[in-house]
């Protein structure tokens, strides 16, 4: 009876724990944007951070490199205001000012914007988290023909060696979820998210073997505006291939 006890008050415990984070883990700052595009001919860009719980914050907003298309640790770009006090339902305009130098110019780059909430006032026993959003940024330089809205259709989609093959050779990065690969209904590969860099070639290998006949692939691609694009393809053997867009259909 008494273990039994001890049970139940746990339970209870950590279910009003639960709730407790549950609470204050809502994040209270709100960008108004979900990707930024930052052309190279534009002296600076900004977004719109909004508070919207209630009390007043700290926003802590800063840039982190992917690795890859930064050389350097340290970004080229200046943020402003990096620290700015908010009190409950102001708005602040982020400006980010690239330095001139430091990123390719054949070649589209992708940085990690952070926007970070930093409460300011807690009663007694009250745990606070400082919430963090995180967005990538995508610095454009000037002079590329081919056009970033078309970038999805372009890519180039084969079967090699017992894997799929998928090749970008454009400027710009393609960015993808809920990537589904199937032939005659038996699931080859999905994944949930999978972003190409520019002029790169990736090989996905699949989770049985492949038949004779053409495999059925479809992805979802997320463009400029955040909008989610459906494309489909039937690839078959080495032949390259790409993917067609679906004509979206209204509600």
């Amino acid at each position: 009876m008494f273990s039994n006890l001890i049970r139940r008050s746990a339970r209870w415990l950590c279910s009003g724990l639960a709730l407790t984070l549950a609470a204050h883990a809502q994040a209270g700052i709100v960008l108004n944007t979900t990707r930024v595009i930052y052309p190279a001919t534009d002296k600076e860009i900004s977004l719109q951070v909004h508070n919207t719980g209630a009390g007043e914050i700290l926003a802590q907003s800063w840039l982190e490199t992917d690795g890859e298309n930064v050389s350097s640790d340290t970004p080229p770009f200046a943020i402003t205001p990096a620290l700015a006090r908010m009190q409950s339902n102001a708005r602040q305009l982020i400006r980010i000012i690239y330095s001139g130098e430091g990123l390719p110019a054949d070649r589209e780059s992708v940085l990690w914007l952070n926007v970070q909430e930093i409460p300011q006032t807690a009663t007694e026993n009250q745990l606070q988290i400082a919430i963090r959003q995180r967005i990538k940024l995508f610095f454009r330089p000037q002079g590329f023909t081919e056009n970033p809205l078309e970038a999805a259709q372009a890519l180039q989609w084969q079967l090699r060696d017992g894997q799929l093959e998928v090749s970008n050779p454009g400027p710009y990065h393609v960015s993808m979820i809920k990537l589904d690969v199937r032939q005659q209904g038996r699931v080859l590969i999905q994944q949930d998210s999978r972003m190409l860099a520019p002029r790169q070639r990736l090989r996905l290998p699949l989770k049985q073997t492949i038949k004779a006949g053409p495999v059925e692939l479809a992805f979802i691609s997320i463009n400029d505006f955040g909008a989610q694009e459906s494309y489909r393809a039937n690839v078959l053997g080495d032949r390259t291939t790409k993917a067609r867009k679906l004509e979206s259909r209204p509600d």
